[in-house]
């Protein structure tokens, strides 16, 4: 037996109309009707507005004006098709018809995901930045052992330099290197005496990653001043995603690799390269220590536009994944 999906809406009178026409041939092309309210989905919504009611049979689709003859000719299309396919014996086909029969439990998550993923996403970002940001707090509660397993969770994730991590608690919010050169600011060899910090081939920089703070200059944040501005700002722009309904247009790939990638790279790069003691490299890239700002910055418009170029995208996958299983749900339900 054929199965038939009717796109469909309430108080839909070509709708109606449809349904008695597929009724009138269920004699001749025996077949199961599924009818789909595309007011449950936005995204089905979206996609068949306009042209409701839409008939899908199989590969073959049709959509307003709908006559009895056409539903006819399809019908018997779907159905020739079927029979060839039986008759070869398709394996693709076979296994297409053994899946769609059945609803499991990954059916089931992968719909819910697809229709959540963002509420996931977000979720994620504001943990992932929002625990580093704990990890001080702790240590200022006198709470060092959960502190300390906060740092070692994020080690592998971030340098946690101290001289370029924010503090809580202390008398600055960061302690840049000498070399930054911010007039005003206590630098960070200033408040430790960890000195030889500006090579990046030093081993007292593994002081000062290991250096949470004290109750002078406040206790660092578990992730550094440039990772949490990647995250915190593709945590704004999926809240904004989520509060415009998900209509936003994905960011074009030029605009991410100039807007994004560019900056990001230009900074991080031109203050890596110019820290070994390469004399051939120095002429090109004089030494340089990038600035808070300047990590937050290109930090903040990296992750806005990479998750601009993302999300989007994202959400059209999931616009697919959600129809299918609407799909699927709906045609298993009638035919139970």
């Amino acid at each position: 037996m054929l199965n038939v999906t009717l796109y469909t809406r309430k108080n839909c009178h070509l709708c109606e109309q449809v349904k008695a026409d597929l009724e009138s041939l269920q004699a001749e092309y025996p077949h199961r009707l599924a009818e789909v309210d595309i007011e449950t989905d936005e995204a089905l919504q979206a996609k068949f507005d306009a042209i409701i009611p839409v008939v899908e049979v199989g590969p073959y689709s049709l959509k307003a004006p709908i006559t009895r003859q056409s539903l006819q000719m399809t019908l018997g299309a779907a159905m020739d098709r079927r029979s060839q396919l039986e008759q070869v014996g398709d394996k693709g086909y076979q296994t297409r018809v053994q899946k769609g029969q059945k609803v499991t439990g990954g059916d089931r998550f992968s719909f819910w995901m697809a229709k959540y993923y963002l509420t996931v996403l977000n979720l994620f970002m504001l943990f992932y930045v929002g625990l580093p940001a704990l990890a001080p707090v702790l240590m200022k509660a006198g709470a060092v052992i959960p502190a300390r397993v906060l740092y070692r969770m994020y080690s592998p994730l971030c340098h946690q330099f101290g001289f370029r991590s924010f503090f809580l608690f202390g008398e600055q919010a960061y302690y840049p290197l000498a070399e930054a050169k911010l007039s005003g600011v206590k630098t960070f060899e200033e408040m430790t005496g960890i000195v030889n910090l500006g090579d990046p081939t030093s081993f007292t920089r593994l002081e000062a990653r290991s250096f949470v703070g004290n109750e002078t200059m406040g206790y660092k944040v578990a992730l550094c001043e440039r990772d949490v501005a990647i995250y915190a700002a593709m945590l704004a722009f999926g809240l904004v995603f989520g509060l415009t309904g998900r209509k936003i247009k994905s960011l074009h790939w030029v605009l991410w690799i100039l807007i994004g990638i560019g900056p990001i790279g230009l900074d991080g790069f031109s203050q890596l390269f110019s820290q070994f003691n390469w004399a051939w490299l120095a002429s090109v890239v004089p030494y340089r220590e990038s600035t808070p700002f300047l990590r937050v910055f290109t930090g903040a418009l990296f992750g806005f536009a990479t998750a601009w170029f993302a999300y989007p995208n994202i959400e059209e996958s999931m616009n697919e994944t959600r129809q299918y299983y609407i799909k699927k749900f709906t045609v298993n339900q009638v035919a139970r």
